[in-house]
């Protein structure tokens, strides 16, 4: 057992929480307490009904998501959004929330991780934010065939769009929704993006302007820093952790 202000307080530092700018609504840290005490820990990708309350049944206490509950509030604790809290509450199960931070963290954030799925290592970044760079670039020596089928081996559906190099020399990774990254990609010298989902109109883009476009989901490409985060708590607490999917093919 321990304190939830000593696991509270441990991600807050660890993800660099309050130095980051993030989207309104976003919110991240602490959105809904519990009793104050945690035994599990939990790692989601989503706030909602369904993952709440497989948390719960889990015998999970502190859940840590990606995109929170409150992107779109103020909003009356009426139908789901009183279903989501009354399930959090009920379950006595905390909500802690991390979205920029955990995109952008050179060691447990989700584009470090997918960058080293290829055996590949961040070393910059790119799409610059108040508190650092959200995306990160990795030089590379694999060729377009290689990129494709290491990411095969962890997704799914991969959406492979390739017009730029045959063996691109490095290689940016922007997880969730990559379309504020395209238009950034020649400017830091890379052709080549691995992201989760695109907006059509990247296609013709991507011919235009000669890139390779990989994409992998939005969901998919974001399961990794919210369970690097809870497996690294649980080490440090002594608790044990599980990830609560929802099969989410978006």
């Amino acid at each position: 057992m321990a304190k939830l202000t000593d696991l509270v307080d441990y991600c807050d530092k660890r993800t660099r929480r309050a130095e980051f700018k993030d989207a309104p609504g976003a919110f991240n840290g602490l959105q809904v307490a519990n009793r104050g005490r945690v035994r599990k820990i939990g790692a989601a990708v989503d706030a909602g009904v369904v993952p709440f309350q497989r948390a719960v049944e889990a015998g999970v206490d502190f859940l840590i998501v990606h995109h929170g509950m409150y992107w779109d509030m103020p909003r009356p604790l009426t139908g789901p959004v009183y279903d989501r809290v009354a399930t959090l509450i009920n379950g006595d199960c905390a909500l802690y929330s991390n979205h920029l931070p955990l995109d952008s963290h050179p060691e447990i954030g989700n584009n470090a991780l997918l960058a080293r799925q290829l055996g590949l290592r961040a070393t910059r970044g790119f799409l610059p934010n108040e508190g650092g760079d959200i995306g990160r670039i990795a030089t590379s020596k694999l060729t377009r065939s290689a990129i494709r089928a290491r990411l095969e081996e962890h997704y799914h559906r991969i959406v492979a769009i390739e017009y730029g190099s045959e063996k691109p020399s490095a290689i940016a990774f922007c997880s969730g929704s990559g379309n504020s990254a395209v238009p950034q990609l020649r400017a830091v010298g890379v052709d080549t993006l691995v992201t989760g989902e695109l907006r059509e109109e990247w296609f013709n883009r991507a011919q235009e302007e000669k890139l390779n476009l990989y994409l992998c989901g939005h969901y998919a490409t974001e399961v990794h820093a919210v369970c690097a985060l809870a497996a690294e708590l649980a080490k440090k607490f002594n608790l044990p952790w599980e990830f609560i999917g929802t099969e989410n093919p978006l």
